[in-house]
């Protein structure tokens, strides 16, 4: 699963580094540079074709790479029950050939152009990209485009990627923080598309067939769903040509798009549901626990005060060097008692809904309690006591964590694909930095009488949990007053 808040807690410290490594370097009195250095406002050009299909580009004239890459508006929430994993095996079986290419020539085209072809699959979308050399973007898109449309399913290799991905699943189910986060998943939106896993359960696996895999594409990879995204050396003009002559005779699902959007688990909002699920297992060292309220979608007004808050909270890790010095009120009470390993917030957001909450590690498993219990009292507390101070520190952190990750051409398509899919327009580097820097404590104080104060809370823990008391004990602390 793809967080934002992970990507703050990760490129957090490099942000802050690379700062102060910028102020560091003075320049010397006296100097005057010899030639002009130019400067790209970086914008981002959109355009239609008449079947629905966008392409959405940044052009950056001194980059000599490209990244492209074409973002689906659909991922495992767009499955039935019975076809759930379909997504994730699609993107397995797009580099097994098509009509026009076997699977050892699509591999050596990649490599004899230097290129690198990868895939994901999310709960809402699936992308697939290049990145290539200016001059290789054409035959990139032609790639991108065979597999999209001629790939080949067929049962022999149906049947490998069966066990490859079997094998792949037992893999995830060695990571506990993914573990955790698909039982909140299901806990939050039971019964729900959303609820469901990326990967689908084993019995899934091993009964899709051809023709689930083709509904799925005949239902979700729809022109009017799908974005072309291009980063850096490539012309916008380019792009939109390469997409006229590749990706023009992909059908619009308009004429059924009501049918589209109820087989895609999109036709209403979800429900969020306050419960718990709970696997104990006294044989692992820690206790690993998720709490979220909902959240809030990619288009909600709140979206970037929802960060905001998160960062407020915070990421602590007692491994890091500098664990007792961060500006989380709650990372220097919880490193001061030892109540935790580590823990991590996050805001996690999808089309209609999200997930706020926080990820918690601890091998102190006989204090539990105290854990969860000055956890929420900090949540608490963001409903009547924030300082403007931290909300600065909070904006400062998380302007760096979105502007500084943007360093390159596949992050930057990244950032384009995602919000023009979620969205339908990207916001450019400023107007985000402009955005943050207007929240306020009353924004964030706001924020958090409405979506956290008195809310329900879904609950996920895995592992020594004993010492974790009941759901009701717990729900009771989101209106503990303050002393």
């Amino acid at each position: 699963m793809a967080m934002a808040s992970r990507r703050l807690a990760m490129s957090l410290n490099q942000g802050l580094r690379a700062q102060k490594a910028i102020r560091s370097v003075k320049p010397k009195m006296g100097l005057t540079r010899s030639l002009a250095t130019p400067v790209h406002s970086t914008t981002t050009q959109s355009t239609t074709l008449s079947n629905g299909f966008t392409i959405a580009t940044e052009h950056s004239p001194y980059a000599q790479t490209s990244t492209v890459g074409v973002w689906i508006d659909a991922g495992s929430r767009a499955e039935t029950d019975k076809t759930n994993g379909t997504a994730h095996f699609l993107e397995h079986l797009a580099f097994k050939g098509t009509q026009k290419r076997s699977q050892s020539q699509l591999e050596l085209e990649i490599e004899n152009m230097g290129g690198h072809l990868n895939a994901y699959t999310s709960r809402e979308n699936t992308v697939y990209y290049a990145k290539a050399f200016n001059s290789d973007v054409p035959a990139t898109v032609d790639i991108l485009s065979d597999i999209l449309q001629n790939s080949k399913l067929e049962p022999s290799a149906i049947e490998r990627e069966r066990d490859v991905i079997l094998r792949e699943q037992e893999e995830v189910d060695k990571q506990l923080e993914e573990v955790v986060f698909d039982h909140l998943h299901a806990t939050a939106y039971q019964g729900q598309p959303l609820g469901r896993t990326i990967l689908g359960p084993q019995e899934n696996i091993r009964s899709i067939q051809r023709n689930d895999l083709e509904n799925y594409i005949k239902t979700n990879y729809t022109a009017d769903r799908m974005v072309l995204v291009g980063a850096g050396g490539v012309p916008h003009e380019q792009l939109v040509d390469l997409a006229e002559k590749h990706f023009a005779q992909l059908p619009h699902a308009s004429a059924n798009s009501q049918a589209n959007a109820a087989a895609r688990g999109l036709e209403s909002k979800p429900d969020f549901v306050g419960s718990e699920v709970r696997i104990r297992d006294d044989t692992m060292p820690t206790a690993n626990i998720a709490i979220a309220v909902e959240g809030v979608s990619w288009k909600d007004d709140d979206y970037f005060t929802a960060l905001v808050t998160q960062a407020i909270v915070g990421n602590w890790d007692r491994a890091m060097g500098n664990s007792p010095y961060l500006g989380s009120k709650l990372s220097t009470f919880i490193h001061e008692n030892k109540l935790a390993n580590s823990f991590m917030s996050f805001s996690t957001s999808y089309s209609d809904t999200g997930l706020w909450g926080i990820y918690l590690v601890s091998d102190a498993v006989t204090r539990l309690d105290d854990l969860v219990h000055f956890t929420l009292r900090e949540w608490s507390r963001l409903s009547f006591n924030v300082s403007q101070a931290e909300v600065e520190r909070a904006k400062a952190q998380l302007k760096a964590s979105i502007l500084l990750s943007l360093d390159g051409t596949t992050a930057v398509a990244e950032d384009i694909g995602r919000q023009i899919i979620t969205t339908g327009r990207r916001m450019t580097p400023e107007e985000v930095e402009r955005v943050v820097g207007q929240i306020s404590a009353n924004d964030v104080m706001d924020f958090a009488k409405r979506k956290l104060w008195d809310r329900d809370i879904a609950i996920s823990a895995v592992g020594q949990i004993e010492g974790l008391l009941d759901y009701s004990r717990i729900r009771g602390d989101m209106t503990r007053m303050l002393s």
